[in-house]
């Protein structure tokens, strides 16, 4: 006997526009200060990316922290107002004389990934940890013209938007498949 399960397959898109019927679309960007070269590229990236995919330049807000160290908590304050449907995490981790750059990476990472499960919202991790300036330059790489090409502040806010989709079909299905009983007894 042959058992069929139903499987529904959930999908983000590049695009915001759908979206933004069920009400305004908000995402928050916080950026390091530190090795600004670097981020002020990727965060350049990043909004091309969310204006391209529909978002207005209004629903984006900018957080500018002192360094990588300080991503988290930012990130995690505006996760914690359930104004934003993402909040992107930029930031360049750049290896020195000591390994200062790994607890550093590995508390960031971890205080972003916290941050995601606490409040229930994409915080993507966009932090680069490179041996070199231009290791990370390379990863901040492209312009307007090329549509930011190679730079990891475009994919940081791709996958946003494609994690903001996911997100909004998996809530819509829910309420498809398991309504809510609203009959009081």
């Amino acid at each position: 006997m042959e058992t069929r399960v139903h499987c529904t397959t959930f999908e983000g898109g590049a695009d915001l526009r759908g979206l933004a019927a069920g009400g305004p679309i908000r995402v928050a960007i916080v950026v390091s200060r530190y090795n600004e070269p670097v981020t002020r590229r990727m965060l350049d990236a990043a909004v091309a990316t969310f204006l391209t995919a529909g978002l207005p330049q209004s629903s984006i807000d900018i957080a500018w922290v002192p360094g990588a160290f300080e991503l988290p908590l930012a990130a995690d304050r505006m996760a914690a107002t359930r104004g934003y449907a993402a909040v992107l995490c930029l930031g360049a981790i750049i290896r020195g004389e000591t390994s200062h750059d790994r607890h550093i990476a590995t508390a960031v990472g971890q205080g972003i990934e916290q941050a995601a499960r606490t409040h229930g919202i994409p915080v993507l991790f966009g932090v680069l940890t490179c041996d070199t300036l231009a290791q990370a330059m390379a990863r901040a790489a492209g312009d307007a013209a090329s549509g930011y090409d190679g730079n990891k502040g475009r994919e940081c806010a791709a996958a946003a938007v494609e994690m903001i989709g996911l997100l909004a079909a998996i809530e819509t299905n829910s309420a498809q498949t398991h309504p809510r009983n609203t009959t009081s007894t």
